[in-house]
């Protein structure tokens, strides 16, 4: 007896101490029938639609700066689309605080025309101007890194095209740079590292601050000089330029910039080793841009499934991702993706008619490119403002709607499937959503992991104690080639892994939607204040 009493307990401290998600219930039989469903509305050529969805904000409608032309069109087309889906509650929801100007690219010409021409792969920097009309001058280079360049190039540079950057490193490249999480690879993000102390945490942030107060010294000697544009070299090779924002966007408090024109590594390399050899470099520049200062609100993009279950129909699941991008390409990847893949997710709980207790919202962002703004904007109005303190609990103030809030999930790494869950350290969800994965293991999602991975909109939602969670997806070429680049195109949208994200989210959407109680929370955090930046 007393050897059996042994087993017993060791048993029982195995379970003790096994993963949470061992000790998960199932998906039930019903639940897998409406899984069914939803692969076969998701996976089928017949009734797919992500492939077009993302067509339409990429090709048609991108890029999709936030406030400019593109970006008002590409969500006219969306809340038409969903209007035609038959979702409720299809709006526009402005922010109820300033973005700022809007502004457009209409056409970048940059090339060389002596000693030899050629053209450049070129584009203009967000919210700079333009050169009014095409302009021939000289290239200078102009090394300036520290304060006693000033004075080395005062009076040198007026009507020149400025190049003031070294030339960037172009290593040799021997692996792709597409890739796939291997399982070696998972299972070291499955595991939680052990946190070290964060040293030198103020000296990055003062070195943050450095780099950019020289920064804006050097765009003001070069408006003084009266330089006729700012060349810059894209930090990467093989003609991909990363091309982000150059000038800002309130008119009255932000200091002016030049024609600010990013190009591509091995064009801006020829030029400065030409010129090192004191031959003269003649350009041709033609940037046409535009600024919109009619409307300086921006806007959310918002649409329901309103639930069946009466007593739980209050309470909400959404699903997001920005709707926004940069200039250079179409915003494909970056986060047309993410948008078209909730979009279709939302499309296929409509199409198959699901039963869904709970209301389930879809809400695409603007403003994430400039800080999270569009998403941080909207949980401030609806569940709490993560800088205010509340006076009785010294924790962040909330408002009646954030208990009413079940989860959200976002899409913002691109083109690549689903393998997991960043669950953003919260260990009492790992138990459900192991169960919830074991549908999908097929698909190659069988990952969770405690970390939390940064900069992107479900960082909104946890900032004020709610649970919001990020897909663990494969990294394909999007750090290394897609993000932010002109190469932030359709042709890099993997459509199988669209498809697979697609009934993934919808599924775990519908799972929430339909559990008895809402998710687990972490404890609600204490109020944060605001980090002045220059």
């Amino acid at each position: 007896m007393r050897k059996h009493a042994n087993v017993v307990a060791v048993l029982a401290l195995i379970l003790a101490v096994a993963p949470l998600g061992a000790q998960a219930p199932a998906v039930s039989q019903a639940d897998l029938a409406a899984i069914h469903q939803i692969r076969e509305e998701g996976f089928s050529p017949a009734t797919s639609k992500v492939m077009e969805i993302i067509s339409y904000l990429s090709d048609v409608h991108g890029p999709r700066l936030t406030n400019s032309p593109n970006i008002k069109e590409a969500a006219k087309w969306t809340t038409d689309t969903m209007n035609q889906w038959k979702l409720a509650n299809v709006h526009l929801e402005p922010w109820g605080t300033p973005f700022g100007r809007g502004w457009s690219n209409e056409r970048t010409n940059v090339q060389v025309i002596a000693p030899h021409p050629f053209p450049l792969i070129a584009y203009a920097k967000a919210w700079t101007p333009g050169t009014n009309g095409p302009v021939t001058a000289d290239a200078v280079f102009a090394p300036i890194t520290k304060e006693e360049d000033f004075a080395k190039f005062k009076g040198q540079l007026k009507g020149k095209f400025v190049l003031t950057a070294a030339i960037p490193e172009s290593p040799e490249r021997f692996d792709p740079q597409a890739h796939r999480y291997t399982d070696a690879e998972l299972a070291d993000l499955a595991t939680q590292p052990v946190p070290a102390a964060q040293a030198g945490q103020e000296e990055r942030i003062a070195q943050f601050r450095a780099t950019r107060e020289f920064q804006l010294k050097v765009q003001k000697f070069l408006i003084d000089e009266g330089v006729a544009a700012w060349i810059e070299p894209s930090r990467s090779d093989d003609g991909t330029v990363f091309v982000q924002q150059g000038g800002g966007r309130d008119k009255e408090k932000d200091p002016p910039a030049p024609c600010r024109v990013a190009v591509a590594n091995e064009n801006y390399g020829r030029i400065v080793r030409t010129l090192e050899k004191k031959v003269p470099v003649s350009m041709l520049v033609d940037v046409e841009n535009k600024f919109y200062d009619d409307d300086l609100n921006s806007f959310n993009i918002i649409a329901e499934i309103p639930g069946s279950d009466k007593a739980k129909a209050d309470e909400v699941v959404m699903l997001g991702g920005h709707f926004d991008s940069w200039q250079s390409g179409t915003g494909a990847t970056d986060n047309g993706a993410g948008s078209a893949v909730m979009l279709e997710a939302i499309r296929i709980l409509k199409a198959t008619g699901v039963k869904m207790r709970r209301t389930v919202r879809i809400g695409l962002w603007t403003g994430e490119e400039q800080g999270l703004l569009g998403s941080a904007a909207y949980i401030k109005q609806h569940f709490g403002d993560r800088n205010v303190e509340d006076p009785a609990t010294h924790l962040i103030k909330i408002l009646p709607e954030h208990a009413k809030l079940d989860a959200y999930y976002n899409i913002d790494n691109g083109t690549g499937k689903i393998r997991g869950v960043y669950l953003q350290g919260n260990e009492m969800v790992a138990p459900i959503f192991n169960a919830w994965m074991v549908p999908f293991h097929d698909l190659g999602m069988t990952t969770l992991t405690i970390r939390n991975t940064g900069g992107t909109d479900h960082l909104s939602y946890d900032a004020v104690g709610l649970p919001g969670f990020q897909f663990i997806q494969d990294p394909m070429d999007y750090d290394t080639r897609t993000h932010h680049s002109n190469m932030d195109v359709y042709e890099r949208i993997q459509e199988p892994d669209m498809k697979q994200m697609a009934v993934i989210v919808a599924s775990f959407v519908y799972l929430t939607a339909n559990r008895d109680e809402i998710l687990p929370r972490k404890p609600l955090p204490k109020a944060q204040p605001v980090r002045q930046f220059p």
